[in-house]
């Protein structure tokens, strides 16, 4: 795994990926041809239920730390960058891999994290390796700010997800 920059709005793009997708990222690719509803992007969490309702409950609860360790592994992304992404303290991110559980807004953050990562999955048609690169590039439309580093906000996320639907459309941005 590559060392990276701990800012992420400066981070490197990631250097040695695994070519072949990983079993979450086809089960997610085909969720998403089965057209699963606006949720589809938990199955890059290991979820099985899809609908709103059981989302929430799951938010609510806290997603479990198996959850954050799957997208470590799926992202490429060590811990502290993770955890920077996710505005938690390492440390504290660390108390959280003791409990089990992240907090409800913490998870609320992690769910965005993997709803705009999915996006870019589909994007670049399941290649995990161009939508990392992607997600760690800096773009000219975003204020030359990486994609990553907007998604610390809401606003931020939705910013990403607008200049992707541009992209996905052939729209020029």
């Amino acid at each position: 795994m590559a060392i990276w920059p701990l800012h992420i709005g400066h981070m490197a793009r990631p250097a040695a990926l695994a070519s072949s997708s990983p079993r979450e990222i086809e089960s997610y690719l085909d969720a998403v041809r089965r057209s699963q509803g606006p949720n589809v992007h938990v199955a890059l969490l290991g979820l099985r239920e899809f609908d709103t309702p059981s989302l929430n409950k799951r938010v609510e609860k806290g997603f479990a730390f198996a959850a954050v360790l799957r997208v470590l592994r799926l992202m490429a992304l060590p811990m502290q960058a993770l955890a920077e992404l996710l505005l938690i303290p390492t440390r504290t991110l660390q108390r959280r891999k003791v409990v089990g559980r992240l907090e409800p807004d913490e998870s609320d953050r992690l769910l965005r994290l993997v709803r705009i990562y999915g996006k870019a999955l589909e994007l670049f048609e399941g290649d995990n390796r161009a939508a990392l690169e992607w997600l760690h590039s800096s773009i000219t439309a975003l204020g030359g700010v990486t994609p990553l580093s907007m998604l610390k906000t809401e606003p931020g996320a939705q910013e990403v997800e607008r200049l992707m639907a541009r992209l996905e459309h052939g729209v020029f941005s």
